[in-house]
């Protein structure tokens, strides 16, 4: 008996529904993209055209997107201003230090864990893991910091926060797919283990290891509650708590008038010109590792 296949063809009409639910379902992802493009967007212009609007303008509220008014006032005294630039630089300075020591820590935390024949390591592993849900709180983490002699220190900024339990499992998790036949290759060869970690996990490493920068910097970045609770000398107060101070403490106008503040306009103006001062910078970081986060983590690693 001769077998019998059907070959069932699309109609016309059958294509032409499919290309047109294709059609639908494009246009409402890109519909979606573009509310959260604006999302995001349009807070920003706000606050950008603000900082480049007239102290006039802003009391009569005529600013939304675009500048009226246009003039530099604001950021000319923000750039004249030592305390504005040198709080930027000392920020830049601190992110960079405090990036390269977190990384270093999650590295050195996430890699031995990775290794079965580690003595301990299930229990390290439930000890780390308690740190994500547990914490002594404020009062004992400031006296430590006390008995240790770390207050008013720019160290202090940097060792509390220097390892991120979620970020250390993120690398663990991302070296746990490197596959186990180059490590064991590598030490057939004789190589020892920080050889492999620098020779075969960090190059084959690059997204997680761009991704995980970028959330500690931008996390140092944005930070200001410890600098706020420990940190009494203005002088390494990070740009962010300038900022803080700058919204918060015009309630006066000796206060006022030693934050650069003339009039209302004015200090609304500058709060404007100040934000923008202080988010650009890490904005700018954004493109440059864009291009990690759809790289493969093991593309042409294992060539078959």
């Amino acid at each position: 008996m001769a077998s019998h296949v059907e070959v069932r063809e699309l109609t016309p009409t059958t294509r032409k529904v499919k290309s047109r639910g294709t059609r639908i379902g494009d246009f409402v992802i890109a519909l979606i993209c573009l509310l959260i493009v604006l999302a995001c967007l349009l807070p920003m212009l706000h606050v950008l055209a603000r900082s480049l609007s007239s102290a006039d303008a802003l009391i009569r509220g005529r600013v939304s997107l675009w500048p009226v008014g246009f003039n530099l006032q604001a950021y000319q005294l923000v750039l004249s201003d030592a305390k504005y630039t040198w709080s930027l630089v000392w920020t830049i300075i601190l992110t960079a230090i405090y990036t390269g020591v977190a990384m270093t820590m999650t590295i050195l935390c996430a890699y031995p864990l990775t290794y079965d024949k580690l003595v301990g390591r299930r229990l390290i592993n439930a000890l780390i893991l308690f740190t994500m849900y547990f914490n002594a709180g404020t009062i004992p983490m400031y006296l430590l910091l006390k008995d240790l002699g770390l207050l008013n220190k720019p160290a202090v900024l940097v060792i509390p926060n220097a390892l991120s339990v979620f970020n250390m499992i993120i690398m663990r998790s991302f070296f746990y797919t490197i596959p186990a036949s180059l490590r064991e290759s590598a030490e057939i060869d004789g190589a020892s283990p920080f050889q492999i970690l620098v020779r075969i996990y960090l190059p084959l490493s690059k997204p997680v290891l761009a991704t995980l920068a970028l959330f500690y910097a931008v996390a140092r970045w944005n930070g200001y509650s410890d600098a706020l609770m420990f940190m009494n000398n203005r002088t390494y107060h990070p740009i962010q708590l300038l900022l803080f101070n700058i919204l918060n403490a015009v309630t006066s106008i000796e206060v006022a008038t030693q934050e650069g503040f003339v009039t209302p306009g004015m200090s609304e103006t500058l709060k404007a010109a100040t934000v923008m001062f202080a988010t650009v910078p890490i904005l700018l970081v954004y493109p440059w590792l864009q291009k990690y986060f759809i790289t493969g983590a093991t593309l042409g690693a294992i060539k078959e």
